[in-house]
């Protein structure tokens, strides 16, 4: 089953998996540190909920929303 994906990942800066994922693909990132170091679109540099637990504590994060893109599920 795939998450929705218009499911908010990073809520500080309003992103959905959707979001996430385009900025994924269209510039290459591979790793964690590609995406959170970039600076085209912000995101896990506030609360940094996505970066591990999830907003929610649910699991649904930054690193899970790479490897769905990795695998090609988003």
């Amino acid at each position: 089953m795939k998450p929705d994906p218009d499911l908010l990942i990073c809520h500080c800066n309003d992103l959905t998996i959707a979001d996430i994922a385009k900025v994924i693909k269209e510039n290459g990132f591979q790793t964690l540190e590609e995406l959170l170091e970039q600076d085209i679109c912000p995101m896990g540099d506030k609360c940094e909920a996505c970066r591990d637990e999830g907003y929610e504590n649910d699991g649904y994060n930054l690193p899970m929303v790479l490897s769905m893109v990795k695998s090609g599920r988003v």
